[in-house]
């Protein structure tokens, strides 16, 4: 070409700010509770906080704020110095993890607080996500109700199990009125039984 001056397009373009919440999951052993329930004494917490913008990657522990209240009342923060396993996000899936172990050996009920924010500084929600969970370290089975009850072709079991251990051995015995054993569901055939 002989002159360049022409060789320039100019389009006019806007850029909007990220202003999409990101979306903060919190699980007890692999399953999201509801406020007031037994869990494991030494749960594993999983919090997950995922963010639609690809480019802003959620790769900075500032970003959370997790504390807990013990059944003494006290609200305690807790830091990563303290237990807490940060997996940054790598990817365009843009998903950061914190890993909690925690051992509680007080018996009553807790509370969790977590608020989240993106690179945007856009929180998780309006309000921190808090959820009430209770520890009972005596192991015990409780509360077993079949229903229906009387029942003539099917029933289903309800228990509530506490402790920090599933016991090896556990079964349960269908009787007639006089007492005779019309079936025994041994522990396998329950399928997954978790501590609650």
């Amino acid at each position: 070409e002989m002159f360049a001056f022409n060789n320039f397009l100019s389009r006019p373009f806007r850029v909007t700010t990220d202003n999409i919440n990101p979306l903060l999951d919190v699980t007890f052993d692999g399953v999201r509770i509801m406020n007031g329930e037994i869990i494991n004494p030494r749960p594993t917490v999983l919090i997950t906080l995922k963010d639609e913008n690809q480019f802003l990657l959620l790769n900075d522990t500032s970003a959370f704020n997790i504390s807990l209240q013990s059944p003494r009342g006290t609200l305690t923060p807790i830091y990563f110095a303290q237990g807490l396993q940060f997996t940054p996000a790598t990817d365009k899936k843009n998903s950061a993890t914190i890993l909690y172990t925690p051992t509680y050996t007080l018996d009553g009920i807790y509370t969790l607080k977590v608020q989240a924010r993106d690179r945007s500084n856009n929180k998780s929600a309006s309000s921190d996500y808090v959820i009430t969970f209770e520890i009972d370290n005596h192991p015990a089975v409780t509360n077993v109700v079949n229903y229906p009850n009387p029942f003539s072709t099917s029933t289903r079991f309800v228990f509530t199990l506490t402790g920090s251990e599933i016991p090896e051995v556990f079964t349960i015995q269908i009787m007639t009125i006089s007492g005779k054993i019309v079936r025994e569901i041994k522990r396998e055939e329950l399928g997954t039984i978790r501590i609650g």
